[in-house]
């Protein structure tokens, strides 16, 4: 059965999105401090959480791979881009118009995947996709991705794996690392290799540096991919 590798990359959007109401929502812990300047700083930092929340950010860029082949594509947002003069080898690059266009594209390759592989994909990335699909209207293909959770199939997602389902809680042997950790630790060359992270999305994205992103979100998911290899050939079936 056929086993689809995936990562996705979201940006906040602009707190301007968001009505009175909303932002007095949104920011209300801020304008709870009486001195200005924290307050302006609190806003600041509450805005830069905004690309958690599915309500409050978009999803930028997925990039997803055949667990077998090695081969796959990542759909990303961009106004122009160019194709590089040397095409990467096994993945197909595919710039998207808006959102919608993005999420109906996966969820149009999706349909042909029995099983998914993520890293903390049950807490983040696929919640974020069901809702953004939802707020915008883009039929979902697969709604059984958030199903019981003690189980790998028909989703793997290696951060319980890994932790053995958070048997040992946060300071255990089996405490939770992140992909980067897990990757140093069994020779995997890290995402974050190249000096980019999560946290540089928006940036990347308000800098038109949308090919960047694509690459990075390339890098996360090939290094999940060779992640569930060494899960499978070494732990899977540990109970």
């Amino acid at each position: 059965m056929a086993t689809l590798v995936f990562d996705i990359e979201t940006a906040g959007l602009s707190r301007e999105h968001f009505d009175e109401f909303q932002q007095g929502y949104l920011f209300r812990e801020a304008d709870q401090l009486e001195d200005e300047s924290e307050r302006d700083a609190k806003r600041d930092e509450l805005e830069k959480r905004f690309s958690l929340w599915p309500l409050t950010a978009q999803v930028v860029c997925i990039a997803m791979m055949n667990a077998d082949s090695e081969r796959g594509k990542v759909l990303f947002l961009a106004d122009d881009y160019e194709p590089p003069e040397t095409p990467h080898q096994t993945v197909a690059f595919e710039p998207c118009m808006d959102e919608i266009d993005l999420l109906g594209l996966f969820w149009e390759a999706a349909r042909h995947y029995d099983h998914i592989v993520t890293f903390n994909g049950r807490r983040f990335d696929v919640p974020f996709l069901y809702l953004r699909s939802a707020v915008l209207g883009v039929p979902i293909s697969k709604k059984n991705w958030l199903g019981y959770r003690f189980q790998h199939e028909p989703h793997c997602d290696l951060a319980d794996q890994l932790s053995f389902y958070g048997v040992s809680g946060r300071d255990g042997a089996a405490r939770n690392f992140n992909l980067d950790f897990y990757c140093k630790a069994f020779g995997i060359t890290s995402p974050k290799g190249e000096g980019v992270t999560g946290a540089d999305v928006p940036r990347l994205l308000e800098e038109g540096r949308t090919q960047e992103i694509a690459e990075y979100c390339v890098r996360d998911t090939f290094a999940t991919l060779k992640l569930y290899h060494i899960w499978k050939e070494r732990l899977a079936g540990v109970r």
